[in-house]
């Protein structure tokens, strides 16, 4: 008798035993099953800016044709094109992008400080860039209001678009380059730069302006409709219907601020996916000569040396060009305009 219950007692173990093995098994094969999705038939989620869209749509296939070749599976995307500001809010607020693109670098900063993005993104290619534009005027068929630079756009009577730089990261370029405009002046007539002249400046402009969109593409569209005499935008929206044909003339103001657009893989997120392999590849794609032609078709000044030479009679240097530097770099610029009391809050509110 206390032979069987030995004897049951063994089995029992060793069926525990067994069950681990296989709990084991499974969970190894589960691994391996979660590692092999990067390199398996999957969708990767793009989380762009409005403004890229068109460029987006078309190096999309060129890079899936690219992974099949490379890999021999298929990868098919979900696609989401909103205002940079509103994006970045959906992907810290649980839209699970596996890569983003865009308007500027701060937008990525609030992915960072989200937890979501590695703050190392700025390491890849050009400081994490991946186009370039700057901000232009467009005017309609022919200039008809004479507008030549920032300070026409202060007259009585033009009618001014630009987009809400709450939501849109296009307009606070289009605002960045207006403020930095008005130091400029102040700094050509006195020496040094004046926030308080630049204020001011900023203020005219925006006296004219006619409705602030929520993106750099619906004001765009607004424009297209008929409203205003001018938009202020980025140079690739004006050169991209013009070369559909669309009677518009870019003004390039002698002072005006260069554009830098990012891209990034959405860190966790990408990792939840198991997509990390095929996210870091498009990132990466992104930079090669091939996409960056398309860019540039698309009216973005290239971040390629060589693509940029090939193109650089198509984008001018206007003699005043700064960075976000002149303005004292992203946090200043941050703290400064567009804080709760900031100087875009004192314009808006009128004080």
């Amino acid at each position: 008798m206390k032979h069987f219950i030995r004897s049951r007692q063994l089995h029992g173990w060793l069926a525990v035993l067994l069950l681990a093995l296989t709990i084991s098994g499974c969970g190894s094969e589960g691994n391996r099953t979660a590692d092999s999705k990067s390199t398996s038939d999957m969708t990767l989620v793009i989380g762009s800016y409005s403004v890229a869209k068109d460029a987006v749509e078309e190096i999309l296939p060129l890079f899936a044709e690219k992974w099949k070749a490379e890999t021999g599976h298929t990868i098919t995307f979900q696609q989401s094109y909103e205002a940079s500001g509103t994006q970045a809010r959906a992907i810290a607020g649980g839209f699970e992008a596996d890569v983003t693109l865009l308007a500027m670098e701060g937008d990525v900063d609030k992915l960072v400080d989200a937890g979501l993005v590695k703050p190392s993104w700025k390491e890849r290619g050009e400081g994490g860039m991946v186009t370039r534009s700057i901000v232009v005027i467009g005017t309609r068929e022919g200039n008809p209001k004479g507008i030549k630079n920032f300070a026409d756009l202060t007259k009585p009577g033009i009618k001014v678009l630009y987009p809400n730089p709450k939501t849109s990261g296009g307009a606070q370029w289009d605002i960045n380059a207006i403020y930095g405009a008005g130091l400029k002046q102040s700094e050509e007539k006195e020496g040094v730069k004046d926030p308080a002249a630049a204020k001011s400046f900023l203020t005219s402009v925006h006296a004219n302006v006619e409705s602030l969109d929520k993106s750099g593409r619906a004001s765009m569209a607004a424009f297209e409709y008929g409203v205003g005499d001018v938009i202020v935008t980025y140079e690739n929206e004006l050169l991209a219907r013009i070369a559909q044909g669309v009677k518009y003339e870019v003004v390039i103001p002698k002072d005006t601020i260069l554009i830098e657009n990012p891209a990034a893989v959405v860190d966790k997120y990408a990792d939840k996916h198991g997509t990390r392999e095929a996210a870091e590849a498009f990132v990466n794609f992104l930079l090669t000569p091939e996409a960056q032609e398309i860019f540039a078709k698309h009216g973005f000044r290239p971040v390629d040396q060589e693509v940029y030479e090939a193109n650089k009679s198509r984008f001018p240097v206007p003699q005043g060009l700064f960075d976000i530097s002149y303005l004292g770099g992203w946090d200043k610029v941050r703290s400064t305009l567009y804080s709760k009391r900031g100087v875009w809050y004192q314009v808006l509110a009128g004080i």
